[in-house]
C-alpha cells in the first residue's frame, strides 16, 4: 500500500481559488439541492466514524442532534481543534494544509441539523492554524458561501481537558473545561438566559464545578461537534456519494486515515493512509520505519489506549481489528518505543500526563491518578516495594469509580496494558535489578518540522491544580477555580 491523498492533500490548498480549482465546493453545491435528510442518510451510509478518538459513527450522531433540535433557537456546529493529545498532530496537520474543506464540511453539517452559526474551537497557542482558518473564513464569506451561516473562531486553553467534547462545551459557555455529565446529545453554546439563571441559584456556585446535567428541562439547543478530521471527509461524501467513499478501507472501517508517527522512528511525521493497513506499514510509509540498529518494542496510540507489542504490529489499522488487540484506533497518533525504552518508565510518564490533567471533579480520578503516577515513579526508579505494586494495583483499579469521562479509564487502560505486557522489567524493577529510571516525558505536541516532533516541555513542571508554580496548592483545579471564580470566561 501507499499513501493516500483524500484529505491531506499533496500540495497544501493556500487559497480559495486554488481550492475551487480541486473541485472544492461541489459538497456544499450538492448538500443545497438535497434536503436535510438526504444529506445525513448519505453519511450514515458511508460510515464515517469520529476522528476525534471515539470513532462514534457521524451519521448517528447528526441524526441525533437534528432530532434533539430546539424550535425555540438554532442549533450550532462546533469544530473541535482542540488537539492535545499525546502523538497526535493530524489536525493541525489538515488545516496548515487545507482548511478550506474543514469549513465546507462545517457548513454541510449546519444546513443538515438546522444550524445558523459555526464555531471553530482551537487553542490560543495554535497561532499558525488560527491563522489559517480566519483567512479562509474570510474567503468563503466574500464568495457567499456562508449562507447566513456566521463562522467564528474561539481561542480557548492549553488544556488536554478542553479536548473533551463536554469540556469544550463548557469553555464555549464561559466556564472552565471541566467535563459535565451529558445525555446522548450536547446541549451548549447557546443556553437560554433563563437556563443560566437557574443553574446558577441551583448550585450556589459561580464556577458551576457541578456543572450542567441532562439538561432536558433547559430548552436549549443541541450543539453538534465534530472533530476537524471527520468534517474534513464531508464535502467529498457528499459531493461523490457513500460508494466512492468506500471504495477504500474496509466495510466496518470505511475510508482513509490520517496518522501521526512520532518517536524511535527515521522521522516524526504525518500521513494519509487507507484503513486496514497493518500498522507496520504506517510506520514506515509515514515514519520511516523504527531508527537503524533497533528494533519496535511496543507503541502507544497516545494515552487513551492499550500498548500494542510487536506480536500486533502486522494488525490493520481498524476500529474492530485493533480492538481484538486490546487497543484502540483513538486519533491515529502512534507513538513508536523502540527496545531501548523502559516500559514501567513509559508507564509513569503516561500516568503522570493523565493524572495532572484531570480536573478533580472526581476524586478517584485525581487523586488516584496522583497515587498511581507516584507509585509508578518510584517503580522506575527502582525504589519501590512489593507493597506499593500491591497499592499501585489495587488504586489503578479504581481510579475510574464514578467518572464522568474517559481520563481515568484512560489512565487505567493505557498504564494496565503495559504493566500487564512486561511483569519481568516490573519485577526487576521490584527487586532493583533494574537499573532507576525517571518517567518518560509525555505531553502534547508543539510542532513537527523537518521530520523533529517537539513536545511541550512545560508539562513537566506543570502542577495538578494546573498552575507552574513550584509547589502544588494541593487542591484540585475545580476546587481552585471554584474558590475566586467571579464571572464569566476562564484566567487558564
Amino acid at each position: 500500500m501507499s499513501l493516500v491523498h483524500r484529505v491531506l492533500h499533496p500540495v497544501p490548498v493556500t487559497s480559495f481559488d486554488q481550492y475551487l480549482r480541486i473541485r472544492g465546493g461541489e459538497g456544499l453545491r450538492a448538500a443545497r439541492r438535497r434536503d436535510a435528510d438526504a444529506i445525513i442518510d448519505e453519511v450514515a451510509e458511508s460510515g464515517l466514524r469520529g476522528r476525534g478518538g471515539a470513532g462514534f459513527p457521524t451519521g448517528r450522531k447528526w441524526r441525533t442532534v437534528r432530532a434533539n433540535r430546539s424550535h425555540l433557537v438554532p442549533a450550532s456546529v462546533v469544530v473541535n481543534a482542540a488537539e492535545g493529545e499525546p502523538g497526535t498532530f493530524k489536525d493541525r496537520t489538515i488545516l496548515r494544509n487545507n482548511p478550506y474543506q474543514v469549513l465546507e464540511g462545517a457548513l454541510i453539517a449546519a444546513r443538515a441539523i438546522g444550524a445558523d452559526q459555526v464555531i471553530v474551537a482551537t487553542k490560543h497557542a495554535f497561532t499558525t492554524e488560527i491563522a489559517r482558518v480566519r483567512g479562509a473564513i474570510a474567503e468563503l464569506d466574500s464568495a457567499g458561501w456562508c449562507d447566513g451561516v456566521t463562522i467564528d473562531v474561539f481561542e480557548g486553553p492549553r488544556e488536554y481537558l478542553y479536548g473533551e467534547e463536554t469540556a469544550l462545551l463548557e469553555t464555549l459557555d464561559g466556564r472552565y473545561p471541566f467535563p459535565r455529565i451529558a445525555p446522548p446529545y450536547r446541549r451548549g453554546v447557546r443556553e437560554l438566559v433563563t437556563a443560566r439563571a437557574a443553574l446558577t441559584s441551583a448550585s450556589g456556585l459561580s464556577a458551576r464545578v457541578a456543572m450542567a446535567g441532562p439538561a432536558a428541562e433547559l430548552a436549549a439547543p443541541p450543539t453538534l461537534v465534530d472533530n476537524v478530521e471527520t468534517l474534513a471527509n464531508v464535502p467529498r461524501i457528499v459531493a461523490r456519494g457513500a460508494a466512492w467513499y468506500r471504495t477504500l478501507g474496509t466495510e466496518a472501517s470505511p475510508g482513509t486515515i490520517v496518522c501521526t508517527i512520532t518517536g524511535a522512528t527515521r522521522r516524526a511525521a504525518v500521513g494519509e493512509v487507507s484503513f486496514g493497513t497493518p500498522l507496520r506499514e504506517i510506520i514506515d510509509l509515514v515514519g520511516g520505519g523504527v531508527r537503524p540498529g533497533r528494533r519496535v518494542a511496543f507503541v502507544l496510540p497516545g494515552v487513551a489506549n492499550g500498548a500494542i507489542l510487536p506480536s500486533g504490529l502486522d494488525t490493520p489499522v481498524t476500529y474492530e481489528d485493533l480492538a481484538r488487540r486490546g487497543s484502540g484506533v483513538g486519533s491515529a497518533g502512534f507513538m513508536v518505543f523502540d527496545d531501548t525504552a523502559d516500559p514501567v518508565a513509559v508507564a509513569a510518564g503516561v500516568s503522570r500526563f493523565l493524572a495532572v490533567e484531570s480536573c478533580g471533579q472526581c476524586t478517584p480520578c485525581k487523586f488516584g491518578g496522583l497515587r498511581v503516577a507516584t507509585l509508578l515513579a518510584q517503580l522506575a526508579r527502582s525504589a519501590a516495594s512489593a507493597s506499593d505494586h500491591g497499592v499501585l494495583r489495587t488504586v489503578l483499579g479504581s481510579v475510574d469509580d464514578g467518572a464522568r469521562c474517559s481520563l481515568a479509564s484512560q489512565q487505567r487502560t493505557a498504564v494496565g496494558s503495559l504493566l500487564d505486557a512486561y511483569p519481568d522489567t516490573v519485577r526487576a524493577h521490584l527487586s532493583g535489578a533494574a537499573p532507576a529510571r525517571e518517567p518518560e516525558p509525555i505531553a502534547e505536541l508543539v510542532d513537527i518540522v523537518d521530520g523533529r516532533a517537539t513536545i511541550d516541555s512545560s508539562q513537566i513542571s506543570k502542577q495538578p491544580d494546573w498552575t507552574f508554580s513550584e509547589q502544588w496548592s494541593g487542591k484540585t483545579p475545580a476546587a481552585r477555580l471554584g474558590e475566586h471564580r467571579t464571572g464569566g470566561g476562564s484566567d487558564l
